[in-house]
């Protein structure tokens, strides 16, 4: 196929399927009363886009600032789930007896939602900021513990037996095998990581009616806004996209590397 025309339906095939979903959504609202059509809900909500930074209540703000909230609040849980877990998941490759030893807990915590971690934390740090960073980071770390486990072992038991032979430390065989055959292990666990991260923020708002995309998605609700609901779950859709292709990119350059 020419590179034209490749190119082409690069750009056609997602704008179609924007379209096409757009064109679902407005048939819908002809269906649901209390359903917006699009041009509904860019009329109702136009002011918090065009005006992205405005500020002019608690919850009363443009959608880039309700967003930023969130995304610092992802940002701190975020890079303290991987903090725990990257060296967490080294370990549990590294040694088998501590893999046999955490498997069982990892595998009964790792499904447990954040709904349930939240209160956990409402009740150990008093405040809803730390109690938001510690169920973002107890829900997103799993996927990195998982890979990065998984990364270790699958190092090429040639590389070990170069380690061996070439008498290398404990550290440089950690910093110069072990670290660079998992990094893209570990990347992917991150990119893994930050998806739910993202997810975890919003019900976390949600539940504390914190300023951010979730606790402003929630007040919308409580006050009937449905076309400010609808722009919420937007914005949360494009942010979370935006992130996992920013990760994405990451991964595939230190792959490149």
């Amino acid at each position: 196929m020419p590179k034209n025309l490749r190119d082409v339906g690069r750009l056609f095939l997602p704008l179609s399927g924007i379209v096409l979903i757009g064109l679902i959504w407005f048939v819908a609202s002809r269906s649901v009363p209390d359903l917006p059509s699009p041009v509904q809900t860019w009329n109702e909500s136009r002011t918090y886009v065009l005006r992205p930074f405005e500020k002019r209540g608690e919850m009363d703000q443009g959608i880039a600032r309700l967003a930023s909230y969130s995304l610092v609040r992802v940002s701190k849980g975020f890079l303290l789930g991987i903090a725990i877990a990257t060296p967490l998941g080294l370990l549990l490759g590294v040694s088998p007896i501590l893999q046999r030893m955490f498997d069982p807990a990892i595998q009964i915590l790792r499904p447990i939602s954040p709904l349930a971690w939240l209160p956990l934390g409402l009740v150990v740090f008093r405040k809803s900021e730390p109690a938001a960073m510690f169920a973002i980071a107890v829900c997103s770390m799993w996927p990195t513990v998982i890979n990065s486990a998984a990364g270790v072992r699958a190092v090429p038991q040639d590389y070990w037996n170069v380690a061996r032979v070439l008498r290398l430390s404990r550290f440089a065989t950690f910093t110069k095998i072990v670290l660079p055959a998992t990094l893209p292990y570990i990347f992917t666990g991150y990119r893994l990581s930050l998806g739910i991260a993202w997810l975890v923020i919003v019900a976390s708002e949600m539940l504390t009616g914190t300023p951010g995309i979730g606790g402003f998605l929630w007040q919308e609700y409580n006050s009937l806004i449905y076309a400010h609901i609808l722009l919420a779950i937007i914005t949360i859709g494009l942010i979370g996209f935006a992130l996992d292709r920013l990760m994405g990119l990451a991964e595939s350059r230190l792959r490149a590397a």
